[in-house]
């Protein structure tokens, strides 16, 4: 094994693409829900990965084998998502454009409008690799809608060093020597991103634990939902949710708290659209649907909506706008 691996980096740094392709290939999942991770954007995290591989491609003579080629490659991809974050190329809020439509009064204004989801089908083997002994979180977990939202809020370093240290697990040592800092700094940086992350997820430590992924459970709740979504039936939605159940609607910054406040939001949507139509999917490892509306000229693509169950209730919804769709496989209009 290890004379082959070898010999397939005698090729690769002769040029042979090839022989790179089969040293990195097993990694690129991972690299991607890491610079997704750090991003938080879905188009952005593939952009860092591109930038990761031609890097990693045009600088393996400098790969001088004292770490693991993943570990090298972690030092790359982390290092360009820290120059996207701080080159400030993020992607704007989007103010509502329905004239002569207005929604009702938010509770609450996003930070974080580049907020994109992640399909679950990009997630298989990218999510059960082994954690370093570090690690201090689930990998479900860290790939929530919640999870991610209150990492983006973070300082860029303080960011990185959290996912490196508690979400992949590497040793302190080796975060300093991706980042080219000290021990004693990483340390620092972990101790307020520990902080700042706990201020950001409070209300998930109160809820119930959500039932498993394609469980009964969760498919009975997903059905209640569907049904009631697709019927415009406010008051059986409104049954579904938990009494502090949050609604955004990202690049559109408006947020809502609370069943009264979501149960407005909801009735408006069911009052101009009369039917709606949801495909099933997956998102971030939790239930999604691409949402379709029925209008006299067809069955057309209105966006996604991914749900955070709490028990037998909801206790978040995320729409996003019809435009990654694609990324799901989904079409943007019913036949």
């Amino acid at each position: 094994m290890e004379s082959a691996r070898t010999d397939l980096m005698s090729r690769a740094r002769s040029g042979d693409g090839e022989a790179f392709r089969a040293l990195t290939e097993p990694h690129r999942r991972e690299l991607q829900v890491h610079c997704y991770r750090m991003l938080g954007s879905f188009q952005d995290a593939e952009d860092a990965l591109q930038d990761t591989m031609l890097a990693a491609w045009r600088g393996l003579d400098r790969f001088d084998g004292r770490a693991a080629l993943r570990t090298w490659l972690y030092r790359i991809a982390t290092n360009r998502c820290l120059d996207t974050l701080r080159s400030a190329r993020r992607r704007p809020a989007q103010q509502w454009d329905i004239p002569g439509i207005e929604p009702p009064e938010p509770t609450g204004f996003g930070e974080t409008p580049w907020l994109q989801p992640y399909p679950d089908a990009l997630l298989a083997g990218a999510i059960s690799v082994p954690l370093g002994p570090e690690a201090r979180y689930e990998q479900t977990e860290s790939i929530s809608l919640a999870f991610v939202t209150a990492l983006q809020i973070l300082p860029p370093r303080q960011l990185a060093v959290l996912i490196l240290r508690d979400v992949l697990g590497f040793h302190a040592s080796e975060v300093a020597d991706m980042l080219d800092t000290t021990v004693e700094s990483v340390k620092s940086a972990l101790k307020r991103a520990r902080a700042g992350l706990d201020r950001r997820l409070p209300m998930t430590t109160d809820r119930e634990q959500p039932p498993a992924s394609d469980s009964p459970a969760e498919g009975a709740i997903v059905a209640k939902f569907v049904s009631a979504y697709e019927a415009a039936d406010i008051g059986a939605l409104v049954a579904l949710l938990t009494d502090d159940v949050f609604m955004s609607m990202p690049p559109i910054p408006l947020e809502y708290r609370g069943r009264d406040s979501v149960a407005r939001f909801c009735a408006f949507i069911f009052g101009a659209v009369q039917r709606f139509e949801l495909v099933p999917t997956r998102a971030n490892g939790q239930p999604a649907f691409g949402v379709y509306r029925h209008t006299p000229a067809g069955i057309h693509g209105a966006g996604l909506v991914v749900l955070a169950l709490a028990g037998d209730r909801i206790g978040a919804m995320t729409v996003f706008e019809n435009a990654v769709l694609p990324v799901f496989g989904l079409p943007a209009d019913l036949t």
